[in-house]
Protein backbone atom coordinates (compact mmCIF):
# COMPACT_ATOMS: atom_id res chain seq x y z
CA UNK A 1 0.00 0.00 0.00
CA UNK A 2 1.45 3.36 -0.96
CA UNK A 3 0.91 6.52 1.00
CA UNK A 4 -0.08 9.72 -0.73
CA UNK A 5 1.54 12.98 0.30
CA UNK A 6 -0.69 15.62 1.87
CA UNK A 7 -2.29 17.99 -0.59
CA UNK A 8 -0.82 21.50 -0.75
CA UNK A 9 -2.88 24.30 0.81
CA UNK A 10 -5.48 25.82 -1.47
CA UNK A 11 -4.90 29.25 -2.94
CA UNK A 12 -5.97 32.04 -0.63
CA UNK A 13 -5.32 30.07 2.56
CA UNK A 14 -2.66 31.04 5.08
CA UNK A 15 -0.22 28.27 6.09
CA UNK A 16 -0.09 27.41 9.80
CA UNK A 17 2.51 29.43 11.63
CA UNK A 18 5.48 27.64 13.14
CA UNK A 19 5.06 28.01 16.90
CA UNK A 20 8.67 27.12 17.75
CA UNK A 21 10.26 30.51 17.06
CA UNK A 22 7.63 32.50 19.07
CA UNK A 23 7.94 29.97 21.89
CA UNK A 24 11.72 30.40 21.86
CA UNK A 25 11.34 34.20 21.99
CA UNK A 26 8.91 33.97 24.93
CA UNK A 27 11.30 31.67 26.79
CA UNK A 28 14.12 34.14 26.27
CA UNK A 29 12.10 37.12 27.50
CA UNK A 30 10.93 35.32 30.64
CA UNK A 31 14.41 34.10 31.58
CA UNK A 32 16.08 37.44 30.85
CA UNK A 33 13.56 39.18 33.07
CA UNK A 34 14.44 36.78 35.88
CA UNK A 35 18.11 37.63 35.31
CA UNK A 36 17.60 41.24 36.43
CA UNK A 37 16.20 39.98 39.72
CA UNK A 38 18.90 37.34 40.25
CA UNK A 39 21.66 39.84 39.48
CA UNK A 40 20.35 42.10 42.25
CA UNK A 41 20.43 39.18 44.69
CA UNK A 42 23.80 37.71 43.71
CA UNK A 43 25.33 41.18 43.41
CA UNK A 44 25.15 41.59 47.17
CA UNK A 45 27.97 39.05 47.53
CA UNK A 46 29.81 39.21 44.19
CA UNK A 47 31.44 42.15 42.45
CA UNK A 48 30.39 42.87 38.84
CA UNK A 49 33.35 41.21 37.12
CA UNK A 50 33.33 38.14 39.35
CA UNK A 51 29.59 37.67 38.89
CA UNK A 52 29.92 37.94 35.11
CA UNK A 53 32.75 35.39 35.03
CA UNK A 54 30.93 32.94 37.30
CA UNK A 55 27.78 33.23 35.20
CA UNK A 56 29.69 32.73 31.95
CA UNK A 57 31.65 29.76 33.33
CA UNK A 58 28.42 28.02 34.30
CA UNK A 59 26.88 28.81 30.93
CA UNK A 60 29.93 27.65 28.97
CA UNK A 61 30.09 24.34 30.86
CA UNK A 62 26.42 23.60 30.19
CA UNK A 63 26.56 24.63 26.54
CA UNK A 64 29.82 22.76 25.98
CA UNK A 65 28.36 19.57 27.44
CA UNK A 66 25.31 19.84 25.18
CA UNK A 67 27.53 20.41 22.14
CA UNK A 68 29.55 17.29 22.98
CA UNK A 69 26.43 15.17 23.40
CA UNK A 70 24.98 16.45 20.12
CA UNK A 71 28.38 16.21 18.40
CA UNK A 72 28.21 19.77 17.18
CA UNK A 73 31.36 20.66 15.31
CA UNK A 74 33.04 24.02 14.94
CA UNK A 75 31.16 26.76 13.10
CA UNK A 76 32.44 27.61 9.64
CA UNK A 77 35.12 30.24 9.25
CA UNK A 78 32.59 32.77 7.97
CA UNK A 79 30.75 32.69 11.31
CA UNK A 80 33.72 33.63 13.48
CA UNK A 81 33.77 37.44 13.00
CA UNK A 82 30.19 37.62 14.27
CA UNK A 83 30.87 35.13 17.06
CA UNK A 84 33.91 37.05 18.29
CA UNK A 85 32.16 40.43 18.14
CA UNK A 86 29.04 39.19 19.92
CA UNK A 87 31.14 37.31 22.47
CA UNK A 88 33.15 40.39 23.41
CA UNK A 89 30.30 42.91 23.29
CA UNK A 90 27.31 40.92 24.53
CA UNK A 91 28.66 38.08 26.64
CA UNK A 92 31.63 40.04 27.96
CA UNK A 93 31.17 43.82 28.20
CA UNK A 94 27.37 43.76 28.51
CA UNK A 95 27.33 41.40 31.47
CA UNK A 96 30.03 43.22 33.43
CA UNK A 97 28.55 46.70 33.05
CA UNK A 98 24.99 45.45 33.60
CA UNK A 99 26.04 43.80 36.87
CA UNK A 100 27.76 47.02 37.92
CA UNK A 101 24.83 49.17 36.88
CA UNK A 102 22.35 47.02 38.82
CA UNK A 103 24.33 47.71 41.99
CA UNK A 104 23.65 51.41 41.47
CA UNK A 105 19.99 51.35 40.37
CA UNK A 106 16.93 49.25 41.08
CA UNK A 107 15.98 46.33 38.83
CA UNK A 108 13.16 48.22 37.10
CA UNK A 109 15.31 51.21 36.18
CA UNK A 110 18.06 48.92 34.90
CA UNK A 111 15.59 47.07 32.69
CA UNK A 112 14.20 50.36 31.37
CA UNK A 113 17.57 51.88 30.41
CA UNK A 114 18.92 48.67 28.90
CA UNK A 115 15.81 48.47 26.75
CA UNK A 116 16.98 51.46 24.77
CA UNK A 117 18.85 48.61 23.09
CA UNK A 118 15.96 47.47 20.85
CA UNK A 119 15.78 50.92 19.25
CA UNK A 120 19.50 50.77 18.53
CA UNK A 121 19.10 47.23 17.18
CA UNK A 122 16.38 48.32 14.76
CA UNK A 123 18.44 51.29 13.54
CA UNK A 124 21.66 49.27 13.20
CA UNK A 125 19.77 46.41 11.55
CA UNK A 126 18.35 48.79 8.96
CA UNK A 127 21.72 50.39 8.34
CA UNK A 128 24.07 47.38 8.46
CA UNK A 129 21.87 44.37 7.68
CA UNK A 130 19.51 45.91 5.15
CA UNK A 131 16.43 45.25 7.29
CA UNK A 132 13.39 47.42 6.87
CA UNK A 133 11.73 49.63 9.45
CA UNK A 134 8.00 48.84 9.10
CA UNK A 135 5.64 51.41 10.55
CA UNK A 136 4.02 48.75 12.74
CA UNK A 137 7.39 47.89 14.26
CA UNK A 138 8.28 51.54 14.87
CA UNK A 139 4.86 52.27 16.40
CA UNK A 140 5.09 49.27 18.70
CA UNK A 141 8.60 50.18 19.79
CA UNK A 142 7.50 53.74 20.49
CA UNK A 143 4.66 52.55 22.72
CA UNK A 144 6.91 50.06 24.49
CA UNK A 145 9.70 52.57 25.06
CA UNK A 146 7.20 55.02 26.53
CA UNK A 147 6.08 52.28 28.89
CA UNK A 148 9.67 51.41 29.80
CA UNK A 149 10.38 55.08 30.51
CA UNK A 150 7.32 55.26 32.76
CA UNK A 151 8.53 52.18 34.64
CA UNK A 152 11.98 53.65 35.17
CA UNK A 153 10.80 57.12 36.16
CA UNK A 154 8.19 55.80 38.57
CA UNK A 155 10.74 53.61 40.34
CA UNK A 156 13.47 56.25 40.39
CA UNK A 157 11.13 58.54 42.34
CA UNK A 158 11.82 56.30 45.31
CA UNK A 159 15.54 57.09 45.27
CA UNK A 160 16.60 53.84 43.64
CA UNK A 161 18.78 55.23 40.83
CA UNK A 162 22.05 57.10 40.33
CA UNK A 163 23.68 58.85 37.39
CA UNK A 164 26.53 56.33 37.34
CA UNK A 165 24.10 53.42 37.32
CA UNK A 166 22.08 54.89 34.46
CA UNK A 167 25.25 55.50 32.41
CA UNK A 168 26.44 51.94 33.01
CA UNK A 169 23.08 50.55 31.93
CA UNK A 170 23.20 52.77 28.84
CA UNK A 171 26.62 51.31 27.99
CA UNK A 172 25.10 47.86 28.46
CA UNK A 173 22.36 48.78 25.97
CA UNK A 174 24.95 49.81 23.36
CA UNK A 175 26.92 46.59 23.89
CA UNK A 176 23.70 44.57 23.68
CA UNK A 177 22.69 46.17 20.38
CA UNK A 178 26.14 45.71 18.89
CA UNK A 179 26.19 42.07 19.97
CA UNK A 180 22.80 41.28 18.44
CA UNK A 181 23.60 42.91 15.10
CA UNK A 182 26.96 41.11 15.01
CA UNK A 183 25.37 37.76 15.84
CA UNK A 184 22.67 37.89 13.16
CA UNK A 185 24.95 37.30 10.12
CA UNK A 186 26.83 34.54 11.96
CA UNK A 187 23.61 32.53 12.22
CA UNK A 188 23.75 31.99 8.45
CA UNK A 189 26.90 29.90 8.94
CA UNK A 190 26.24 27.88 12.08
CA UNK A 191 23.51 26.56 14.33
CA UNK A 192 22.02 28.57 17.18
CA UNK A 193 23.74 26.25 19.65
CA UNK A 194 27.14 26.63 18.00
CA UNK A 195 26.96 30.41 17.79
CA UNK A 196 25.79 30.73 21.40
CA UNK A 197 28.34 28.26 22.80
CA UNK A 198 31.38 29.84 21.23
CA UNK A 199 30.15 33.37 21.88
CA UNK A 200 29.77 32.45 25.55
CA UNK A 201 33.25 30.90 25.55
CA UNK A 202 34.78 34.07 24.13
CA UNK A 203 32.99 36.15 26.75
CA UNK A 204 34.36 33.83 29.44
CA UNK A 205 37.92 34.25 28.18
CA UNK A 206 37.46 38.04 28.11
CA UNK A 207 36.39 37.97 31.77
CA UNK A 208 39.23 35.73 33.01
CA UNK A 209 41.06 38.70 34.60
CA UNK A 210 38.32 38.57 37.27
CA UNK A 211 39.12 34.94 38.18
CA UNK A 212 41.12 35.81 41.30
CA UNK A 213 38.32 38.01 42.61
CA UNK A 214 35.75 35.29 41.89
CA UNK A 215 37.69 32.69 43.89
CA UNK A 216 38.14 34.97 46.89
CA UNK A 217 34.53 36.16 46.91
CA UNK A 218 33.13 32.65 46.44
CA UNK A 219 34.84 31.58 49.66
CA UNK A 220 32.82 34.10 51.68
CA UNK A 221 29.62 34.30 49.65
CA UNK A 222 26.40 32.79 51.05
CA UNK A 223 25.11 29.71 49.29
CA UNK A 224 22.04 31.60 48.01
CA UNK A 225 24.21 34.12 46.14
CA UNK A 226 26.31 31.38 44.55
CA UNK A 227 23.19 29.46 43.52
CA UNK A 228 21.82 32.64 41.94
CA UNK A 229 25.07 33.00 39.98
CA UNK A 230 24.82 29.40 38.76
CA UNK A 231 21.16 29.97 37.87
CA UNK A 232 22.20 32.99 35.78
CA UNK A 233 24.66 30.84 33.88
CA UNK A 234 22.39 27.86 33.25
CA UNK A 235 19.07 29.52 32.45
CA UNK A 236 19.30 33.23 31.42
CA UNK A 237 22.63 32.50 29.67
CA UNK A 238 22.88 28.93 28.33
CA UNK A 239 19.19 28.34 27.68
CA UNK A 240 17.91 31.87 26.97
CA UNK A 241 20.74 32.93 24.66
CA UNK A 242 20.28 29.72 22.66
CA UNK A 243 16.53 30.19 22.31
CA UNK A 244 17.23 33.82 21.37
CA UNK A 245 19.60 32.75 18.58
CA UNK A 246 17.10 30.16 17.38
CA UNK A 247 14.37 32.79 17.08
CA UNK A 248 16.72 35.47 15.69
CA UNK A 249 17.68 33.19 12.80
CA UNK A 250 14.01 33.15 11.77
CA UNK A 251 13.13 36.84 11.86
CA UNK A 252 14.70 40.29 11.74
CA UNK A 253 16.95 41.69 14.47
CA UNK A 254 14.63 44.68 14.89
CA UNK A 255 11.56 42.56 15.45
CA UNK A 256 13.37 40.31 17.95
CA UNK A 257 14.67 43.36 19.77
CA UNK A 258 11.14 44.74 20.08
CA UNK A 259 10.06 41.50 21.77
CA UNK A 260 12.37 42.23 24.69
CA UNK A 261 10.24 45.23 25.62
CA UNK A 262 8.18 42.75 27.61
CA UNK A 263 11.15 42.45 29.98
CA UNK A 264 10.51 45.60 32.11
CA UNK A 265 6.94 44.54 32.83
CA UNK A 266 8.09 41.09 33.90
CA UNK A 267 10.95 42.55 35.96
CA UNK A 268 8.51 44.73 37.89
CA UNK A 269 6.34 41.69 38.62
CA UNK A 270 9.29 39.52 39.66
CA UNK A 271 10.82 42.29 41.78
CA UNK A 272 7.51 42.56 43.60
CA UNK A 273 7.30 38.79 44.15
CA UNK A 274 10.92 38.05 45.03
CA UNK A 275 12.59 41.30 46.16
CA UNK A 276 9.62 42.94 47.95
CA UNK A 277 9.90 46.00 45.65
CA UNK A 278 6.21 46.93 45.64
CA UNK A 279 5.36 48.69 42.35
CA UNK A 280 3.48 51.97 42.26
CA UNK A 281 0.34 52.27 40.16
CA UNK A 282 2.29 54.30 37.59
CA UNK A 283 4.84 51.48 37.36
CA UNK A 284 2.10 48.96 36.63
CA UNK A 285 0.69 51.24 33.93
CA UNK A 286 4.12 51.51 32.32
CA UNK A 287 4.45 47.74 32.32
CA UNK A 288 1.12 47.39 30.55
CA UNK A 289 2.27 49.90 27.92
CA UNK A 290 5.39 47.80 27.35
CA UNK A 291 3.30 44.71 26.73
CA UNK A 292 0.89 46.60 24.44
CA UNK A 293 3.79 47.85 22.33
CA UNK A 294 5.20 44.34 21.99
CA UNK A 295 1.79 43.12 20.81
CA UNK A 296 1.67 45.86 18.16
CA UNK A 297 5.21 45.26 16.91
CA UNK A 298 4.79 41.48 16.73
CA UNK A 299 1.43 41.57 14.94
CA UNK A 300 1.58 40.46 11.34
CA UNK A 301 -0.16 42.44 8.59
CA UNK A 302 -3.24 40.81 7.07
CA UNK A 303 -2.40 38.63 4.06
CA UNK A 304 -5.70 36.79 3.55
CA UNK A 305 -6.38 38.22 0.07
CA UNK A 306 -3.16 36.87 -1.40
CA UNK A 307 -2.61 33.35 -2.68
CA UNK A 308 -0.65 31.12 -0.40
CA UNK A 309 3.13 31.45 -0.83
CA UNK A 310 4.28 29.29 2.01
CA UNK A 311 8.02 29.50 2.10
CA UNK A 312 9.13 32.75 3.70
CA UNK A 313 8.18 35.04 6.60
CA UNK A 314 7.59 38.45 5.11
CA UNK A 315 9.63 40.29 7.68
CA UNK A 316 12.87 38.34 7.36
CA UNK A 317 15.78 39.02 5.03
CA UNK A 318 16.48 36.53 2.28
CA UNK A 319 18.71 34.23 4.33
CA UNK A 320 16.36 33.72 7.26
CA UNK A 321 14.43 30.71 5.95
CA UNK A 322 17.40 28.67 4.72
CA UNK A 323 18.68 25.54 6.36
CA UNK A 324 17.41 26.63 9.80
CA UNK A 325 14.15 24.88 8.88
CA UNK A 326 15.98 21.56 8.46
CA UNK A 327 15.71 20.96 12.19
CA UNK A 328 18.75 22.68 13.67
CA UNK A 329 18.52 23.69 17.34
Amino acid sequence: MTSTPPAPPAAGTVPARDWRAPAAACTTVLLWASAFVSIRSAGEAYSPGALALGRLLAGTLVLGAICLVRREGLPSRAAWPGIIASGLLWFGLYMVVLNWGEQEVDAGTAAMVVNIGPILIALLGARLLGEGLPRRLLAGMGVSFAGAAVVGLSMSEHGGSSVLGVLLCLLAAVAYAGGVVSQKPALRHGSALQITTFGCLIGTVACLPFSGVLVSEAADAPLSATLNMVYLGVFPTALAFTTWAYALARTTAGRMGATTYAVPALVVLMSWLFLDEVPALLTVGGGLLCLAGVAVSRRRPQTGLKPSTPARPEEGPRHDAEREQAGRP
